[in-house]
């Protein structure tokens, strides 16, 4: 309750004080469209700050963070026998298998180094249809098997429909095999967790009988692109505080991400399947973004939801390039717009109903944020003066706090990172830190109303039919050429470059606010080339710019997967 008067009592002020800036002139209904569509794009603004202040506060002045919000954390000693059995589900579709063999060996190195590799069976389930690559898959995933014989059980099986996406995948594992363990440990293509994290989390599991699923927190893994290096240091800043300020007031209704997490397959069997929607659905039949419908189910069944937010858990790959960071984003904006049915579902806490519906709120923000560009610009531009259409005093001090608001959970991690010598010599030092802080912030200006206008596109073409499914990513560093890059993102210029020429003909001293929403799209297409080009991210990796503490320091884990990056990096030394 606390939590959500906070949130309340800032959400009106901001109302208040954006209705008084553009009452200057009279509130006419130019002024209510704007002031709903400002409503529209608060939520997440909001809620992002208090998850950040909350965190920033529990991070600062509590003896140990993590017990504060996961309280069986400290319970654990980390000695307790592993009596449980374990199934690891990695799931597969079109990609190259070089990539997951190389990290599931580590992993399978880690557990029998851990002597416990006999409480854990390995299943890869493949949904790939691409018949070359389903034959590469067999011949690299049966050499895996081939060499763990004896020693790790391994099971390789592949769907010949894609039933359901991932859900239907994993809960084909779970009727064909699940009676037969404890846990499920789901990991995708790109993830990996060392087995010191599983068997942590693992104890917890076992200690905790009504805990029904246990989430890590997942970063970044080190890279030598430049998008990816940029974006996932960004994420890094705002991940910690925000992770643990939402774990306080979510409590036993926490998140799940779809991996890296651990699930106690009973209950999941009994209560967590996902049906389709109604034929015909604008969004597709079959869920895509199953996880936090699962996370819901679970809680609804009276087992807890939890996040154990520790950043030496496991790691993920994020796109190489703003194009495939894009296709990724449209997918999950496709499936969390499917929550709608299930926001209303009987029996839900209702925690995991604001959690549904905040969801699908991040994406349905992004055509309020395009309409405050489009509609403020025409509004400036009809006035006589700028001052006509918003009080100068008090538009600038509402843009100052929604910037602070936008970058709360990122400021907490910078004053963290500054006042701990340990974290910033982990980072490469204040001064490299500070440089990769200030590159980010350029990054995420421009980046966020690309997104804006991508989903306000993909929206506009759901009547139409334009949904997506789940095919297989490009992971590897690659450079998008400028002619593709101009067909993607055209539109984006188009919408960017319209509001900054209008403005540019009636009102110039307005261009430089208007920047904060126009500049991304107007840019996007040299924004897209620049940041896949692999000479800027190697350039960056040798000047530690986007510098992670897992490439000062590579833990023993990491640094067994050989990473590209390690090599480049002039001051990686392993642990």
């Amino acid at each position: 309750m606390t939590f959500a008067a906070l949130c309340l009592l800032t959400f009106c002020a901001l109302l208040g004080l954006a209705a008084a800036a553009l009452s200057v002139d009279g509130f006419g209904y130019l002024d209510l469209g704007l002031l709903v569509l400002f409503a529209c794009t608060l939520p997440w603004t909001v809620i992002g700050f208090w998850n950040a202040m909350v965190g920033f506060l529990i991070i600062r002045f509590s003896r140990d963070a993590i017990s504060a919000v996961m309280p069986m954390a400290s319970r654990v000693k980390g000695d307790e026998p592993i009596s449980a059995s374990t199934a690891i589900t990695v799931f597969v579709r079109n990609e190259p298998p070089d990539r997951v063999i190389r990290n599931l060996d580590a992993l399978l190195t880690d557990l029998v180094a851990a002597g416990v590799q006999d409480k854990f069976h390995l299943y890869v389930l493949s949904d790939t249809n691409d018949l070359v690559v389903a034959d590469l898959e067999e011949t690299k995933f049966g050499a895996l098997t081939d060499i763990w014989r004896g020693r790790v059980h391994i099971t390789y099986r592949r769907r010949s429909e894609n039933t359901a996406f991932k859900a239907g995948n994993f809960w084909d594992f779970c009727e064909r095999w699940g009676e037969r363990h404890d846990f499920a440990l789901p990991l995708d293509t790109d993830s990996f967790m060392p087995a010191s994290a599983i068997l942590r989390m693992l104890r917890m599991m076992q200690a905790e009988p009504d805990l029904g699923i246990l989430q890590s927190l997942v970063v970044g893994l080190p890279s030598t692109s430049a998008f990816t290096r940029i974006f996932q240091f960004g994420m890094r800043l705002g991940m910690r505080s925000w992770t643990i300020g939402s774990a306080w007031w979510q409590g036993d209704c926490g998140p799940y991400w779809g991996h890296n997490a651990l699930i106690r397959i009973a209950p999941f069997k009994a209560h967590c399947h996902i049906g389709k929607l109604p034929k015909g659905s604008l969004l597709g039949e079959h869920i895509l973004s199953h996880d936090q419908i699962e996370a819901a189910l679970m809680r609804k069944a009276g087992y807890d939801v939890r996040v154990l937010p520790e950043e030496n858990l496991g790691w993920e790959e994020n796109p190489p390039s703003l194009v495939e960071y894009l296709r990724r984003d449209q997918r999950w904006m496709q499936g969390n717009l499917q929550y709608g049915p299930f926001v209303v579902m009987d029996g839900l806490k209702f925690v995991s109903r604001f959690q549904l519906g905040f969801a699908m709120l991040m994406f349905l923000s992004s055509p309020a944020w395009i309409g405050l560009l489009i509609v403020g610009t025409l509004g400036a531009a009809l006035s006589p003066t700028t001052g006509d259409f918003i009080d100068p005093q008090m538009g600038m001090v509402l843009m100052a706090l929604i910037f602070v608001m936008w970058f709360a959970p990122k400021i907490a991690t910078v004053l963290d990172v500054l006042t701990r010598s340990s974290l910033r010599q982990a980072f490469g030092g204040a001064g490299r830190f500070l440089s990769s802080v200030f590159f980010e912030t350029i990054f995420f200006i421009l980046l966020s109303p690309i997104m804006w206008v991508s989903h306000t596109m993909f929206l506009a073409g759901l009547p139409f039919g334009r949904t997506v499914g789940w095919i297989g990513q490009l992971r590897d560093d690659h450079r998008i050429p400028w002619a593709a890059a101009a067909r993607y993102f055209w539109p984006h210029a188009l919408i960017g470059w319209s509001a900054i020429a209008v403005l540019g003909l009636t009102h110039p001293g307005a261009i430089p606010y208007a920047l904060l929403i126009a500049a991304g799209p107007a840019f996007a297409i040299p924004f897209a080339v620049l940041t896949s080009v692999p000479a800027v991210g190697h350039f960056f990796v040798r000047i530690g710019l986007g510098r992670l503490p897992e490439e000062t320091a590579p833990p023993a884990s990491l640094a067994s997967l050989a990473l590209p990056v390690f090599a480049l990096s002039p001051r990686s030394r392993p642990l």
